[in-house]
């Protein structure tokens, strides 16, 4: 249990996929212009990474590694992400349209977000229990929620200051971005 919640907590936050490992750029540069927003983003991100983590573990050591196929991974882990987020876009599509308009084309995204499947690879990398692996993906998630609402939080409190015009729109977002890493650095104290 102890190793169990150290996995977590060096997911989330010494280990933060956008911050220390810098994977998911993309939607958490793109889609962490308003709260509400990188809330829908980052809880489908939870989803679909603690989702991938266990079915591609699964995968991995009952049908890959018994067949000797373990160098077909990533093709494998890229389509049952495909498949997660297909599931997520049509669910979202139904019962939260607004939802679904605002993340926009950043929802299909995580089918190639190099965070979901950065964190399966390194789940077989590190040879991880199926266990440990769910306990890890499902940190890293809440790892990248956790950035992208606080990422949103500045971004919105930005709006009302009053930035120089070179530095406006994305030269202070990755500033921002950079303080933050600096900021979530300090836990890497904490293990």
């Amino acid at each position: 249990m102890k190793e169990l919640l150290i996995v977590l907590i060096a997911a989330a936050l010494v280990n933060n996929v956008v911050l220390s490992q810098f994977l998911g750029l993309c939607p958490f540069l793109g889609v962490s212009k308003k709260t509400g927003t990188a809330t829908g983003m980052g809880a489908a991100v939870i989803f679909v990474m603690t989702l991938a983590s266990l079915i591609t573990s699964v995968i991995y050591n009952y049908i890959l590694v018994p067949a000797k196929l373990e160098y077909m991974n990533t093709i494998v882990f890229i389509l049952v992400i495909a498949a997660l987020v297909q599931f997520v876009e049509m669910v979202l599509k139904k019962y939260s349209p607004p939802l679904y308009n605002a993340l926009g084309v950043y929802l299909p995204l995580i089918t190639t977000n190099c965070a979901v499947l950065g964190v399966a690879l390194i789940n077989v990398t590190k040879d991880y229990s199926i266990l440990t692996s769910v306990v890890h993906g499902f940190g890293a998630a809440v790892g990248f929620l956790l950035t992208i609402v606080l990422m949103a939080g500045i971004r919105e409190r930005i709006e009302f200051n009053d930035v120089p015009k070179s530095w406006q729109g994305y030269p202070i977002v990755l500033i921002t971005a950079g303080l933050m890493a600096i900021a979530f650095f300090g836990f890497s104290g904490l293990l």
